[in-house]
């Protein structure tokens, strides 16, 4: 049943996904980022995704990704963040947890560029401003509703 819905189901389901830390800790050292993006990849190629993109500084992540379409962003995320989590914790510390939630924008194709470099220069980006900030241009950009009570629990 599954193979032939997905014969005839044709999507480009292009999302660019923003998660950070528990409490944007400085928690994603630069020995780990390498392994930590090519596991997240390789977490979104498990649920049949493809990973265009994933770059970050020490307290976020962001990641294009294009997803199936039987597979929904909150899974995905619940997913690539509970299993990256659990091997942070055996292959460096403990100590890490992400934050609960995430940022979610969905991406035309005529965008991918633009978003590409966009997460290729978080390190330059982030001298200039802090993820909080980043987060709610994000949000506004894309006329996002949020309470900001809510945004850092």
């Amino acid at each position: 049943m599954y193979d032939q819905f997905m014969s005839r189901t044709y999507t480009n389901l292009l999302t660019h996904v923003v998660f950070s830390t528990k409490d944007r800790e400085p928690l994603i050292r630069a020995d780990m980022k390498d392994e930590l993006y090519a596991y997240l990849g390789g977490l979104t190629k498990e649920l049949k995704g493809k990973a265009y993109g994933i770059n970050g500084i020490d307290d976020h992540v962001h990641m294009l990704v294009n997803l199936p379409p039987i597979v929904s962003v909150s899974d995905a995320m619940r997913f690539i963040k509970s299993n990256s989590s659990a091997w942070i914790h055996e292959r460096w510390t403990r100590l890490f947890n992400w934050q609960p939630g995430y940022g979610a924008f969905s991406v035309s194709k005529s965008n991918v560029p633009q978003v590409l470099n966009y997460i290729a220069n978080q390190e330059s980006h982030h001298r200039e401003i802090a993820f909080k900030e980043e987060f709610i241009g994000l949000l506004r950009k894309h006329g996002i509703d949020y309470d900001e009570r809510y945004l850092w629990v």
